[in-house]
């Protein structure tokens, strides 16, 4: 095995919830003394805490308060703030680039971490892909804050109800977790804030949840999926149930059920896909996520590791896989990293094992549904549930405390109402409203330096996006 320095060297791509938990993981272990270089690289240099995303579109946090700077937990691990360009899985090298000029560079690896996590899914619906906002991103909750903000400041000075339609009917797509927090927050801010508006009125508002199952919710059951869903109703959202998007041209959304809204505010929650760089890599998948063993080590190919989103994690209980969830990609997470360093070190590995301790959502006006270990909880104390749980799992004493004074000024004072002007800001009319990838991870846009160089080989081992 080549080494740097004698030490092996370990390179973990991405740092979401999975990523960032193994770099913590061998942060502690270089703490107590292993020899190891481990590097994480990332395109973005904080780790978002994503269960309190939509609290940042409805103006309930600062954006700030649910990032983490990654220099900050990290003291040991190295940070690469950059994108990827190339996986040589074979050479076992990995292509990056970074910096406003495109500086590239080549970062070989012993161990080679795959956290690459998930992209937005729009199953080619006509016309859904320029016209959708989504939420998996800080940037995501940004645009769709300052996109809530900019329809009620234009829609205030509307005359025509033909006119005032459009910015006052509000779509979110999708029946899960994403779109029920995402339609819950949404409906909270905009009622409370309707009051600062003197030509409009909560009567003008439809705010739509569209949702392809029976039931929302359906993680949790149909009892609780079922009390949330009156809950909703109860704060005046329509919901389409057993329904889906089928089409979206120029202002108008079309669903299954024949329903048309004319509404320039869709966000979608309904899907999600592989990371496209799995595309280009020679390893075993299945619909796109790559296969693991249950010591998260993909089979066939030495010192590659896969989890989260982006890997089938096989459930020794179940005979299945386990859910792409935060909870449990975290576990994964560290389980890896201490599978690596038994690897290093020639101990004995150990299978990743875990069972959901409990789902939670909140649902709007201080109410939320739970199951914890199996228990169900609805209402004010689920609500409580969710927000103590999620803020003792937020990094940080600082950030803990500042998101629990946010949370405590919030009951005493009404939401922001500022409208932030960015560049990727639209007026309320632009149809082509949405977040662009980042070109690195969307195929077909990787457009590799010059000065970037792998080995050549003479098989397929320098992998790069389709494109």
């Amino acid at each position: 095995m080549k080494m740097l320095n004698g030490k092996p060297r370990v390179v973990i791509l991405g740092g979401g919830f999975g990523g960032m938990y193994a770099a913590l993981e061998f942060e502690r272990a270089l703490a107590r003394g292993a020899d190891l270089d481990v590097t994480l690289v990332n395109q973005d240099n904080f780790f978002l805490f994503t269960p309190m995303l939509h609290e940042v579109a409805a103006s309930d946090l600062d954006i700030t308060n649910i990032v983490s700077p990654i220099r900050r937990l990290l003291r040991r691990v190295t940070f690469f703030h950059g994108e990827i360009e190339a996986i040589d899985l074979v050479h076992k090298r990995v292509g990056l680039s970074h910096g406003h000029e495109t500086h590239c560079h080549s970062l070989p690896y012993d161990h080679l971490v795959l956290a690459l996590g998930s992209t937005t899914n729009f199953f080619n619906i006509p016309g859904l892909a320029d016209r959708a906002l989504t939420m998996k991103s800080l940037d995501d909750a940004i645009v769709l804050r300052n996109h809530l903000i900019a329809n009620l400041e234009e829609a205030d000075y509307e005359c025509g109800t033909s006119l005032r339609a459009p910015l006052l009917n509000y779509v979110v797509a999708g029946g899960g977790f994403a779109g029920v927090e995402t339609i819950a927050a949404m409906n909270d801010f905009l009622r409370e804030a309707v009051q600062f508006f003197p030509h409009l009125r909560e009567d003008m508002f439809r705010i739509i949840l569209v949702s392809a199952g029976t039931f929302i919710l359906p993680e949790l059951g149909e009892k609780l999926g079922g009390y949330a869903q009156r809950k909703l109703i109860e704060q005046k959202v329509e919901i389409h149930a057993s329904c889906k998007v089928t089409a979206v041209m120029d202002l108008d959304v079309t669903l299954s059920d024949g329903t048309t809204i004319t509404t320039n505010t869709l966000v979608w929650t309904a899907g999600i896909s592989p990371h496209p760089f799995l595309d280009t890599l020679p390893c075993p998948k299945t619909k796109g996520r790559v296969l693991v063993n249950e010591y998260l080590e993909v089979p066939g190919w030495p010192g590659l590791w896969a989890f989260g989103d982006c890997a089938l994690v096989p459930d020794l209980k179940t005979g299945g896989f386990h859910p792409p969830t935060a909870q449990h990609a975290l576990r994964e997470g560290r389980v890896a990293a201490q599978n690596i360093l038994a690897t290093v070190r020639g101990e004995q590995m150990r299978p990743f094992l875990y069972s959901t301790l409990g789902l939670l959502a909140p649902i709007g006006r201080r109410t939320g549904v739970a199951n914890i270990l199996g228990v169900n909880f609805s209402g004010f104390i689920a609500w409580w549930l969710w927000r103590t749980i999620y803020l003792l799992k937020l990094p940080r004493l600082e950030k803990k405390l500042h998101v629990a004074l946010n949370w405590t000024l919030d009951v005493l004072f009404s939401k922001d109402l500022a409208h932030f002007r960015t560049k990727r800001s639209r007026l309320p009319h632009a149809v082509a409203n949405r977040q662009t990838p980042p070109e690195s991870f969307t195929p077909g846009l990787i457009t590799p330096q010059p000065a970037f160089e792998l080995p050549a080989p003479e098989s397929e081992a320098l992998l790069r996006p389709p494109g």
